[in-house]
């Protein structure tokens, strides 16, 4: 029986004790063939003989072997060792498979340490006796060992390099059979795509392809699968995260002898960022000409190196000129307004010395070549610069802004000038009177200045509506202009305020005369709508160098003037003196006190008695008001007089006094006195609150007064200011209310007797001016004794102002007056409780 093939050469991994022999089992031979001459000419060579279990009986070698290959090779089990455990395996196999096993190549170890190739002989033979040994020989393979070594490798170094080669080749290759179908492709499309190739299957590229170039990439593939042509495509691979990357395929055909395709050979190139990038450049520049048409942008392109120039449509289309002009510096210049050529000169010549800064800017007028219109034209550019830093290219985009010009234009003229008259207005008057004031100063020429305003334009408005105040306006502007003397700067300075500067009026008289010569011309009637409108106007002046050195000196002095025209009667011409600055300082003087009085709770009533004149009996007050000054003592109102035109500081003055005269008169009622009524004078800024009258009347109550206690006095001037309607909805409110009503002064303005009707008027007070000459005048006399009389009949109590003597109270009893008030009947006092009676 076979044991051999049965046991698998058990003890050659059992590590069974070998056994032993010396026995020589080849016979020794006397014959030619075994000269040790061949064993010199050959490897050396070990025969061995093994038993069926593998265990190794003899061993021998080459008598004339001047060294053992294989000393690891001893009998027994051991022999196993020298062998590399895959040759094991494989000798393993093939003696269990074979009997006579083809020749092996194994790896053994050798004398130096270092595994070695060998040829390894055997065969399988009968002993006779039913048993098997294995006969053997090892063959020493140095020159086979030494080449496998150096194939082994270059065949490692050329995978390597053929792996490195193409994963870092941005290139995949592929190649294609002769029809077309994908035969191989490289690993870095696998990765990329998914894709393996079966080698029975037909893939082709639209299997891979974005189905929007699928169609278009395979009618050309075909094609040239058909001609035979080299090929080059662009196409969108899918990826495996189904995106898609653009790759530029090419691919040229091997042909055999016979000129029949055999292969194709093909690369794929990665150039997706490239595509996107060209993608995103032509988006921009498709952004970019559609901005530059829709901002109408022309377009001048300037190469410095070469000289050429380049005008865009929209350019040639802005300048007027035809297609076939050439792009010359000499049409551009021509095209240019002479006064401003030499900017584009300045420009051209910065180039041309390659002096060009980053960006620079410009805006000229050009004439168009086609019409001749002038237009404006912006130009922005801008110059790259070559790698040494030298100016390479200029771009220059050009902007039609005649619009925009034009209308910075009337921005401009409209921010130094009035809409209404066209005249400029008073910042640009008074720029102007800073610039003569400056150069005046510098060459000691005199200049005049006139300031004008219209009388009563505020009664035109009323009277006839804003349109005829309007039409006067301008008409006022028109004729001021007409009457100007040449080179004069004219300009309305407010509502109804012009201002006048003339070179020409170099002293007060040639002021004088031209005002005159205004005045004159102004008062001419004017007409509107049929209508004839009247027109005063009130002049002031002052000279550069006689009144002031100083633009705002010189102003002021003019105004001084003006105020002095209206303030004397309006109608007139006042040239500034040194008296009328004096005034203005007492005009502001007396407005800080009155602001300090205000501010300081200085204020306070006095209070006169009013009486009848007949018994003597005290039967009401009013109250003046006085003002504490620190150092002064007691002071009239004569003394913060200007204050009282100043709407803010007389609201202020009437609030202090009604505070104070209600707390005074809820005194005396509960003091168990009586005061009658207490009058108290009201101006008509406090009219200008349209909630005035109800303002008074909530005081009275959270004072705790009834209104009957109270009677407010105004002037006739307050019917006739600009709150007028106020005044006859506050003046009808107090009287619903129970507050009379008195008009003060009267006689002395210029009220209608109309306004008794109109107006809820209780009592009537002569002015002290009749009063002071009761004795003597006659006309005084009869003014009285008409006033008394109109009381009367209008069923309206009068009291006389002012009585300060005996005779005078005589008088007025004889002309019927009953009641009066004056030093004579009682000084005005402060808060007494209770106040002495005046006898």
């Amino acid at each position: 029986m076979d044991r051999f093939a049965d046991r698998r050469f058990e003890a050659f991994f059992e590590g069974a004790e070998p056994v032993v022999s010396d026995a020589r089992v080849a016979p020794d031979r006397d014959d030619p063939l075994s000269s040790p001459h061949f064993d010199a000419l050959i490897p050396p060579l070990i025969r061995w003989i093994a038993d069926a279990r593998g265990r190794l009986l003899v061993r021998g070698e080459s008598p004339h072997a001047s060294t053992d290959p294989f000393p690891a090779i001893r009998s027994g089990y051991d022999w196993r060792r020298a062998l590399d455990p895959v040759d094991r395996k494989a000798l393993l196999q093939a003696a269990t498979h074979s009997a006579n096993p083809r020749p092996l190549r194994v790896r053994m170890m050798g004398a130096d340490g270092e595994r070695r190739w060998a040829g390894l002989r055997m065969t399988c033979v009968s002993t006779g006796r039913g048993g098997t040994r294995w006969y053997g020989t090892i063959e020493y393979l140095p020159d086979l060992q030494d080449e496998v070594c150096a194939l082994r490798e270059a065949l490692a170094e050329a995978r390597e390099h053929y792996r490195w080669s193409v994963e870092l080749n941005p290139q995949v290759p592929w190649t294609a059979r002769a029809d077309g179908a994908l035969e191989e492709i490289g690993p870095r499309l696998r990765e990329m795509t998914g894709i393996s190739l079966d080698p029975r299957s037909h893939l082709r590229w639209n299997d891979m392809l974005h189905p929007d170039d699928a169609v278009a990439t395979m009618a050309r593939w075909d094609d040239h699968v058909q001609s035979g042509e080299p090929i080059i495509v662009e196409q969108r691979v899918r990826l495996t995260d189904g995106g898609y990357r653009w790759m530029r395929s090419k691919a040229a055909v091997r042909r055999d002898a016979r000129g029949e395709v055999i292969r194709w050979y093909g690369t794929l190139e990665d150039i997706h960022d490239q595509k996107v990038a060209q993608d995103a450049l032509a988006e921009s520049e498709g952004r970019f000409r559609l901005a530059v048409q829709a901002a109408g942008l022309g377009i001048w392109d300037f190469d410095i190196e070469t000289g050429a120039r380049t005008w865009s449509p929209e350019l040639r289309a802005m300048l007027g000129l035809a297609d076939d002009v050439p792009a010359t510096q000499e049409c551009a210049m021509a095209l240019v307004h002479p006064d401003d050529r030499s900017i584009l000169q300045n420009m051209m010549a910065t180039v041309a010395r390659r002096e060009a800064t980053t960006h620079f800017e410009a805006t000229l007028r050009i004439h168009r070549a086609d019409d001749g219109a002038l237009r404006w034209i912006r130009s922005m550019g801008w110059t790259t610069q070559s790698a040494g830093g030298r100016p390479k290219r200029v771009l220059v985009t050009f902007q039609d802004v005649t619009d925009q010009e034009e209308a910075d234009a009337r921005i401009r003229w409209a921010a130094g000038h009035d809409a209404m008259t066209g005249l400029p207005n008073r910042a640009a008057w008074q720029a102007t009177l800073e610039q003569m004031t400056a150069r005046a100063d510098e060459t000691g020429e005199r200049f005049g200045l006139m300031l004008f305003d219209i009388d009563d334009l505020k009664r035109t408005n009323d009277a006839l509506g804003h349109d005829a105040g309007d039409a006067l306006l301008c008409e006022f502007a028109a004729r001021l202009l007409a009457m100007a003397p040449p080179g004069a700067v004219l300009g309305r300075l407010g509502g109804d305020e012009f201002g006048l500067i003339a070179t020409s009026l170099r002293d007060s008289d040639a002021l004088q005369a031209i005002s005159a010569a205004i005045l004159e011309n102004i008062r001419r009637p004017y007409v509107h709508d049929g209508r004839s409108l009247d027109c005063g106007v009130s002049i002031g002046g002052a000279v550069y160098g006689e009144h002031g050195r100083q633009a705002g000196e010189l102003f002021k002095s003019a105004d001084l003037a003006l105020y002095a025209s209206k303030a004397s009667g309006r109608g007139r011409v006042t040239l500034f003196h040194s008296d009328l600055r004096a005034q203005a300082q007492q005009h502001s003087s007396m407005i800080r006190m009155a602001r300090q009085a205000v501010s300081d709770k200085l204020i306070t009533p006095y209070y006169q008695p009013k009486v009848d004149l007949h018994s003597g009996q005290t039967v009401g007050f009013e109250a003046l008001l006085r003002w504490h000054h620190p150092r002064l003592g007691v002071q009239t109102p004569a003394t913060i007089a200007a204050a009282f035109e100043n709407c803010e500081l007389a609201v202020a003055m009437t609030d202090r006094m009604l505070d104070a005269i209600v707390r005074d008169v809820r005194r005396w009622i509960r003091a168990g006195f009586d005061p009658g009524r207490v009058a108290f004078n009201a101006s008509a800024a406090d009219f200008m609150d349209d909630d005035f009258a109800q303002a008074v009347l909530r005081r009275f109550a959270r004072g705790g007064v009834s209104p009957r206690h109270f009677e407010i006095e105004v002037t006739e001037t307050v019917f006739l200011g600009r709150g007028a309607d106020n005044v006859a909805r506050a003046l009808h409110r107090f009287s619903k209310a129970g507050v009379r009503v008195a008009l003060d002064d009267f006689g002395t303005g210029y009220a209608s007797l109309s306004h008794l009707k109109q107006y809820p008027v209780d009592v009537l007070k002569i002015d002290r001016s009749f009063i002071n000459h009761l004795e003597g005048d006659a006309g005084d006399a009869a003014i009285v004794d008409a006033i008394v009389k109109l009381g009367t009949s209008l069923s309206i109590e009068v009291i006389a102002e002012g009585v300060e003597t005996q005779r005078q109270r005589e008088l007025l009893i004889d002309h019927g007056c009953r009641f009066g008030q004056g030093y004579l009947l009682g000084y005005p006092a402060p808060f007494v409780s209770p106040p002495k009676t005046a006898t």
